[in-house]
């Protein structure tokens, strides 16, 4: 049977016509897809610029839904509900990324880190913890430390806090000398309260040798030796804290001058102080010299000295409280307005928060910040 050629004159121009035809229709949907998806994407830019986060929310959703394998607008749509506290939808978005099998290593990771985020800024330090230790060895790996630190810190837990610190030490992330020196002063105060006194001046002396120009080590060192009747050994840190970090001593001058007489070494002492207050007078070491005084009259002289050079408020009152006036009612009374005036002055103020305490901090309760509070008081920063 011969093969009739004329059905394929007429099947191969009709299989071009149907080609064609369904290439415009894939091309039309293409086009039609490719317009809507980028329109709401903008959208949500524009909305976004304008600090309009619920009107980008819901733009992106709409992108997403229209292109659901663009992990960029998961990630977009994620850190949106992340921002706006709707930590649970961050993490069912930033979950379902982590379940897609076709995402690569490197978006997979990004999503690793910004579920972890999700988690911290919920407050749900167990799960940040597991998640941020998934990303050991990712491109993410020295922001999830820094995260594990941060995590450790806010639970006390300083074992873990000075292994992690040790491993950024290690990977060049900047120098965590202090910060491993005041987790061993932690130690060494949970030590102390337990009473190991061993294991107590065993941290401190680590501390100390960590760093020396960390005021804290000296000062917790200088006190465990002062609770165990060496006061000689006590008096001989804070010397070392002097030579170390000079710009600390008004935090020791009071503790310095109480152990200068113990030991009787008032002379000395006393030179030390008069020495730091030509440089720049402070409310504490004038307190501490008018301690050392031997008469009321002294004590007041070094008062006077502090206001001919600075005035301060604080000073003023405690060389009022040695003046009699005429009337007893009217002593009693200037003294205690002045006492509530220069109260407030007397406090500390963290420079990382402006946090303001009676008392000075190693670490601001307001930021967590190390380090963050001066040596100073309010009225003389």
């Amino acid at each position: 049977m011969d093969f009739d050629f004329t059905w394929l004159l007429w099947g191969l121009p009709l299989a071009f016509a149907l080609g064609w035809v369904a290439s415009r229709l894939d091309l039309r949907q293409w086009r039609i897809e490719s317009r809507q998806a980028p329109k709401a994407y903008f959208r949500g830019l524009n909305h976004l610029l304008n600090e309009q986060q619920d009107q980008a929310i819901d733009a992106f959703i709409e992108a997403v839904q229209g292109d659901p394998d663009t992990a960029e607008l998961h990630f977009a749509l994620g850190n949106l509900f992340r921002r706006r506290g709707d930590y649970d939808r961050a993490v069912r978005v930033h979950e379902h990324l982590l379940s897609r099998a076709d995402l690569s290593r490197k978006d997979r990771d990004r999503a690793q880190h910004a579920l972890a985020l999700d988690f911290l800024k919920a407050g749900l330090l167990d799960r940040a913890e597991a998640a941020l230790q998934k990303l050991d060895g990712s491109a993410f790996e020295s922001e999830a430390l820094l995260a594990l630190l941060g995590i450790y810190e806010r639970s006390r837990d300083w074992p873990r806090a000075k292994e992690i610190a040790q491993r950024l030490d290690s990977v060049e992330q900047g120098s965590f000398s202090a910060r491993l020196a005041h987790y061993l002063c932690e130690e060494a105060d949970l030590a102390q309260r337990a009473g190991d006194h061993g294991t107590a001046l065993a941290r401190l002396e680590e501390a100390v040798q960590r760093a020396p120009q960390l005021a804290r080590g000296w000062m917790s060192l200088s006190a465990l030796k002062a609770a165990g009747d060496d006061a000689q050994g006590a008096y001989e840190a804070l010397l070392k804290l002097h030579q170390h970090a000079p710009q600390a001593l008004p935090l020791a001058a009071g503790p310095l001058a109480q152990l200068a007489r113990q030991t009787g070494r008032e002379a000395e002492a006393t030179a030390l102080l008069q020495q730091a207050q030509v440089h720049a007078p402070c409310i504490d070491i004038t307190e501490a010299l008018a301690s050392l005084s031997t008469s009321p009259a002294q004590a007041r002289a070094h008062y006077l000295a502090h206001l001919e050079r600075e005035p301060s408020l604080v000073i003023a009152s405690r060389w009022l409280a040695g003046e009699t006036l005429s009337s007893p009612v009217a002593q009693e009374r200037v003294t205690l307005s002045l006492e509530q005036a220069s109260a407030p002055l007397r406090r500390y103020r963290c420079a990382a928060c402006g946090f303001e305490a009676r008392q000075h901090f190693w670490q601001c309760p307001g930021c967590q910040a190390w380090d963050s509070y001066p040596a100073r008081r309010v009225e003389e920063i």
